[in-house]
């Protein structure tokens, strides 16, 4: 449907109907005191909601002035929308849409105008818990915490783009387990296209950010598009019946491949027995993290070598070459071309900041020689990352992970999605998450998928200092997509912790750039 002007979009659309099946002037009455066809307009949009639950109501809006970089822009609000009919959390299925108001007007804000602005779809999910929308005026994200980290949102906006930001469901709910979340995103992505002539904005153009848990589910956002896997509980759910698949996605410190993610982190930190692990809790209503040192037990050490035994196995199944055609494996050892890639993304890393003016002076593992990093050693960097968790770091033999809560179901608040872990588990705590669940909340289950509709473009960023989950994890979705024929951006990030949004100014040029 081509487009109308964004000032009266929804009410001249309706006014047009109304104004094609009405009677013709000269068929009518004398003396019929015909209305304008704006008061026709009117009195059909107010009808609206009733007859369509999930159209976008233009009218309810307020206003907002928004600043990010020195640059400001007023914006129309739209808080809270709902993007399925029938949810099962109301406060959480809800959309924040925000719009420069320059688009309806006829304006443009930087190279955009109503038809050509991509959107911006931010989620705040963390740990996979329950997420409100984000808003401008709201710190940004930091592994699902709120940190100081630049607002995405109110840089996006400020670039002129438009901004939807969905909330969505999480595992502590009891309708949140997997795979709702995705499901969530997913449905405020079919939203979008359902009132794509009603609002300004180009749906081919919508790209997904996320950190953490976020992250992987922008990552399987842009992976899964237009799946059927999922058209079960969009139904369900009273989803718009509109395609789902996206343009492009942005994901930080994605913690995903849950199904190998406890193998590669041990092959990644075998032999590392100290560890500082985070405990999470809640008090007063606030999350409470508490850092615990130790040392791995007998029985841990154990786990880490069986687990770490794994990797190789599945690694050398996946295929994977890097960008010169070359085979990337792992032997019995866990050494290999696969090692000395990841090795290969430290070093660039380390080298970017050099290039940038950081002192890596104090980085005795690095190699460098006339402003040239030419090496490091990969053990030592290893030991200077460090443990955080124990094994298995995802899939805890005792239930008592956030992943485990996130695979459970009406019955069961937790279970297993691992074998290894269903398989060893203590007496009665063996329940274990169907393949096809497991598989519904990983992206590598769909990149690339025959009849694919998976996101063209893809930027993935790993902190060279998070340790929360294996650097193999996101190399290796980055590679299977590269391989693919996909257009993929992935960097370790220097001296980086778990967090995402650290680097708006280069997530925005990226974005640009795609865009041309």
């Amino acid at each position: 449907m081509p487009r109308l002007p964004f000032l009266l979009a929804p009410l001249a659309a309706l006014a047009l109907a109304a104004c094609q099946s009405a009677p013709s002037a000269s068929s009518a009455p004398a003396g019929d005191l015909r209305q304008p066809p704006e008061a026709i307009a009117v009195q059909v949009a107010l009808a609206a909601p009733a007859a369509d639950p999930l159209a976008f109501d233009a009218g309810r809006y307020t206003t907002q002035q928004v600043s990010a970089g020195g640059q400001s822009v007023t914006v129309r609000a739209w808080e809270g929308v709902p993007y399925v009919s029938r949810p099962a959390q109301s406060d959480y299925q809800v959309m924040n849409i925000y719009i420069p108001e320059a688009y309806f007007n006829g304006g443009q804000v930087g190279r955009y105008d109503a038809k050509t602005a991509p959107i911006f779809l931010p989620n705040q999910i963390g740990g996979y818990m329950p997420a409100k929308p984000g808003t401008p005026a709201a710190r940004g994200m930091d592994g699902g915490a709120r940190s100081d980290a630049p607002n995405a949102i109110a840089m996006a906006l400020v670039k002129g783009y438009v901004v939807a930001s969905p909330g969505a469901r999480g595992r502590t709910q009891a309708s949140g387990k997997a795979p709702a979340a995705i499901v969530d995103l997913k449905a405020a992505v079919r939203w979008l296209r359902h009132n794509d002539s009603r609002m300004p904005g180009d749906t081919d153009k919508i790209i997904s950010n996320g950190t953490s848990a976020g992250g992987a589910l922008s990552a399987l956002l842009g992976a899964s598009g237009n799946h059927d896997d999922y058209a079960a509980a969009l139904k369900e759910a009273g989803a718009a019946e509109e395609r789902d698949h996206i343009f492009a996605v942005s994901a930080y410190c994605p913690i995903t491949n849950l199904e190998h993610a406890d193998a590669a982190y041990e092959w990644q930190f075998r032999g590392i027995d100290d560890y500082k692990k985070i405990d999470i809790s809640m008090l007063d209503y606030k999350v409470q993290r508490k850092t615990v040192a130790g040392t791995l037990n007998a029985e841990q050490k154990a786990v880490s070598a069986a687990l770490a035994s794994a990797f190789a196995p599945y690694l050398n199944s996946l295929g994977l070459r890097n960008a010169y055609g070359r085979l990337l494996t792992l032997d019995a050892e866990g050494q290999g071309t696969f090692r000395r890639y990841l090795a290969a993304l430290v070093t660039a890393s380390a080298q970017k900041a050099l290039n940038e003016g950081q002192n890596l002076s104090s980085f005795g593992w690095l190699q460098i020689k006339d402003g040239e990093v030419t090496g490091l050693d990969f053990e030592r960097y290893l030991r200077h990352l460090g443990r955080m968790k124990t094994p298995p770091a995802f899939d805890a033999l005792d239930l008592s992970s956030g992943e485990n809560q996130l695979f459970g179901d009406a019955r069961h608040d937790k279970r297993h999605f691992t074998a290894y872990s269903a398989e060893h588990a203590p007496e009665g705590q063996a329940l274990r998450a169907d393949k096809a669940t497991v598989r519904q909340m990983n992206a590598m289950s769909y990149a690339g998928w025959a009849g694919s509709w998976t996101a063209r473009y893809w930027r993935i960023r790993q902190g060279s200092k998070d340790s929360d989950t294996s650097l193999a994890i996101p190399a290796i979705l980055a590679l299977t997509l590269q391989n693919r024929s996909y257009v993929v951006d992935f960097a370790l990030s220097w001296e980086r912790p778990h967090g995402g949004d650290y680097d708006l100014d280069e997530l925005f040029a990226w974005m640009d750039a795609i865009d041309p």
